[in-house]
């Protein structure tokens, strides 16, 4: 083969960002999408046509996409509640031999919970194609090229990397449906710490040797719900997203931080901080990355732009977010992030898609990457809701679902 033909699942803000970025990947075309709102499916069709990265159609059913003779992959980018049942489409369709696929790539966080999680991989193996995970911040090219640069240099003459903090900082996500804990699998912890998690032990892991080399231990966590527990920010949130939404009697977390122990092929201690919130409030979107190691040190923040823009309180606008994502202002010394797609890694993320699906190779991120994520994640909210430290054990939370999931969680008050 010598280009990829891709069908969406989903239509919203994650399928629009990977749209984008196909501006980018020269051997796959975006050829299709489906949403269970059609006007919505058109719309993303219609975006990917005006950027010419494929002759896109909406589709009016998951089966009829995946039965598409133009269709090779799937990229699954639906909300989370809906991922099984999607999934479970896509596989129906395979087994009947009414369509056949290459790979399917699937869309952070794998799952709601571990058994959830565990569900994927059996389909996945049931459908027998290649898969991954898209985990776009392992592929931010600031992430790809520090990490290259510090293991070969400084780590390689001076001793591996020990601790790893990872955040992402954003006032909130596009959707009601992030916000309520069952549809989420919970809140901030489930939607963003999948990325940190992932990211702090990439860049802990050797290149050199597979991820196994770097075991997880224990877990420390903390959740709260800081901003939104408020009545103004909860009725300004309920007015937002709907009255399904509301956070006075029925909130998820919208700040957490997590401690993950790991120790490496060696018995080296490791050590992963990572913190997300829905309840920072700054220019837009903010990444940052801290990477220590003995005689080294690495550090990223997407915040800090090679481009300023600075507009007077003469200059006023609409609000939006066309300069860089989560903005928060119209006015004042802002950040512009020229190239989002490129810079959160979605470019570089699906460039390795195409091109494993292409070769036949099942990608070395894929979503055995995810449910380890999962498990870590499951780990982290019993560790916060039980207020200690715990043991990393799979099978210790096979079956737990966060109080946050459901809708049993209060913000503790001492």
């Amino acid at each position: 083969m010598k280009r990829l033909g891709i069908g969406f699942v989903g239509s919203g803000f994650m399928t629009r960002f990977h749209i984008q970025s196909f501006v980018g990947v020269r051997d796959g075309d975006v050829r299709g999408v489906w949403s269970p709102t059609r006007a919505n499916a058109e719309k993303a069709a219609g975006l990917a046509r005006s950027l010419r990265v494929g002759d896109c159609q909406a589709y009016g059913s998951i089966e009829e996409m995946v039965a598409a003779p133009e269709i090779d992959a799937i990229w699954l980018c639906g909300p989370n509640h809906t991922r099984i049942e999607n999934l479970e489409a896509i596989v129906r369709t395979i087994r009947s031999g009414k369509g056949s696929l290459i790979g399917i790539a699937v869309e952070k966080p794998l799952a709601r919970n571990a058994s959830e999680a565990v569900r994927v991989i059996e389909l996945l193996e049931e459908a027998g194609v290649l898969h991954g995970y898209l985990e776009d911040q392992l592929f931010e090219p600031a992430v790809t090229r520090g990490r290259e640069i510090l293991w070969q240099r400084a780590a390689a003459l001076t001793g591996r990397p020990y601790i790893a903090r990872c955040a992402e900082e954003h006032s909130g996500p596009h959707g009601p449906w992030f916000w309520q804990g069952d549809l989420g699998g919970g809140g901030v912890l489930n939607d963003m710490m999948c990325h940190s998690v992932e990211l702090a032990r990439y860049l802990l892991t050797d290149p050199a040797k597979p991820r196994s080399s770097v075991r997880p231990v224990k877990v420390s966590a903390t959740i709260a719900c800081l901003k939104y527990s408020r009545p103004e920010y909860a009725a300004q949130l309920r007015e937002t997203m709907g009255p399904e939404v509301d956070y006075l009697k029925r909130p998820s977390e919208d700040f957490a931080r997590a401690t993950i122990h790991y120790v490496d092929d060696a018995g080296l201690p490791l050590i992963a901080e990572v913190t997300t919130s829905w309840s920072y409030v700054g220019p837009g979107l903010r990444l940052s990355t801290e990477l220590l190691g003995p005689e080294y040190s690495l550090s990223i923040n997407s915040l800090q732009s090679s481009l300023q823009l600075f507009l007077s309180r003469r200059v006023s606008g609409n609000a939006g977010e066309d300069l860089v994502e989560k903005q928060n202002a119209e006015q004042g010394l802002m950040p512009v992030v020229p190239n989002e797609a490129s810079e959160y890694g979605y470019e570089a993320e699906n460039r390795y898609f195409v091109t494993s699906f292409l070769d036949g190779k099942q990608p070395e991120v894929n979503c055995h990457d995810g449910l380890e994520v999962t498990r870590l994640l499951m780990t982290a909210y019993r560790s916060a809701e039980e207020e200690r430290t715990i043991a990393f054990d799979p099978q210790a939370i096979a079956d737990f679902v966060p109080a946050v999931a459901r809708g049993t969680w209060r913000q503790p008050i001492d």
